[in-house]
Formats: C-alpha cells, structure tokens, sequence
C-alpha cells in the first residue's frame, strides 16, 4: 500500500505546485517541489528497504539513490535561480552538475548489476550515439532559436551524459531481452527525463517559450521521470 500512496501523494502536489509556479516563482513553490521531490526519493528508499526484507538487495540500490539524492538537490538549486535571479549562474551551472552526477551514477549502477560480460559494444555504440546527439543538439542551437551563451560547454558535456544514461539503459534492456523490470524502468525514465530536459532548453535559453504549457510540460515529464527511475527499485528480483 505504500508504493501506491507515495505515487498518489507525488502526482496531488505536483499539480498543486504547477499551479504555483504558473501563478508565481517564490519560496512557497520550491518547498511545494521539494516535498515531491522528497517522495519520489521516499519510492527509491521503500524499494530499496522491500528488496533488502526480501534477499533482492542489489549493487543498483545505492547508485539509484544516491542519484535520486542528487536529483532532489538539483530540483531546489534549479528553481531557487528563479527566486534569486542575481545568482542565475551559479544555480544553473548546480544544478547542471548535479543531474549530471546523478546521470553517471545511474550508469554505474546499470552497468554493475547488468552490464553482459564480454560484449563491451553494449556500452560503447550507446556513448558514440550519445556523443553524436549532443553535438546535433548543439548544432541546431541557431534553427531551434536558443542561446546557450557560455554555458554551451556545459550544455554539450551534460546532454552526452544524459543520451548515455538513455541509450545504456535500453541497450542493457535490449541485452536481457526485455525481461528485466529495473532496467525497462530506467529506459523509459531516462526517455522521459530526455523530453523533459528538451522542453526545458526552450524555457532557459529560448525566448517566447516559458507559457504555462511547457511548465506544464516539462514538470510533468520530468517528475515521471524521477518516479519511474525510482520505481525501479520497487521491482527488483
């Protein structure tokens, strides 16, 4: 019952926090997020504990949390740019950082639980992929009208590191045969903090793009996001 409560707790004050935002950025709304973000690390905490009762513990556990952890910090950095817009910088260039540790402590984990010995193209071709991708994305800067300005350094090393999160993640899925539930949570988590992170360019280097939709959006995506990666320790073993 208490997977299923923390699920339902996480999507009633998201709602309650988009419309926060939307009407204003203030303290209230980065406490609101907070607490969401709280429990999606709770889910992580409950599937971790579940696994442990249950003989399943597994090398993923602490890496997904201690991703999860810097998930909720990135959260509260990203959005106190907005409540302090003098520091803008240093909170995003956090914020960046943070959900990019968090990213390769997924990978770590993925691959030390995961990873088929012996076939290293499973890890390679996904962080040639991701190499590639995040260079077109930066590439398309100008025709998708944004303006990463000095922060495209950082922007091009934390999108390779978010494509590998996703492409790893399939590409170990796709070596199980689809069979292992942790790691089909992970793919598509990643698939959607991927979107999520796409919205969010446009509201941070785009102009014309911060309407209530996109908020809308990109909290939507990425919180399914977070739950999804933390619930895939709900369903180890």
């Amino acid at each position: 019952m208490l997977y299923p409560l923390l699920l339902v707790c996480g999507a009633v004050l998201l709602f309650v926090y988009i419309r926060e935002k939307i009407k204003a950025y203030s303290v209230k709304a980065v406490l609101i997020k907070s607490v969401v973000s709280i429990l999606f690390l709770a889910v992580g905490v409950y599937g971790a504990w579940a696994a442990a009762v249950k003989g399943n513990a597994s090398l993923l556990c602490p890496f997904v949390l201690m991703g999860l952890l810097f998930g909720l910090l990135g959260d509260i950095w990203l959005d106190l740019k907005y409540v302090f817009p003098e520091k803008d910088e240093p909170f995003t260039y956090a914020g960046f950082c943070v959900f990019g540790v968090g990213h390769i402590l997924y990978i770590v984990g993925m691959l030390l639980s995961y990873y088929p010995a012996g076939r290293p193209m499973t890890v390679i071709v996904p962080i040639l992929l991701a190499l590639v991708l995040s260079a077109g994305n930066a590439f398309m800067e100008k025709p998708m009208k944004l303006h990463y300005g000095k922060l495209k350094p950082v922007v091009i090393a934390y999108g390779v590191i978010l494509f590998a999160m996703v492409l790893i993640s399939g590409s170990l899925a796709l070596s199980c045969g689809w069979k292992e539930i942790p790691l089909n949570l992970l793919f598509i988590g990643g698939v959607f903090f991927a979107v999520s992170d796409l919205i969010l360019s446009g509201t941070y280097f785009g102009v014309g793009k911060e309407r209530p939709i996109d908020l809308a959006l990109n909290y939507i995506t990425y919180y399914a996001a977070q739950f999804l990666i933390a619930s895939s320790l709900v369903f180890l073993g």
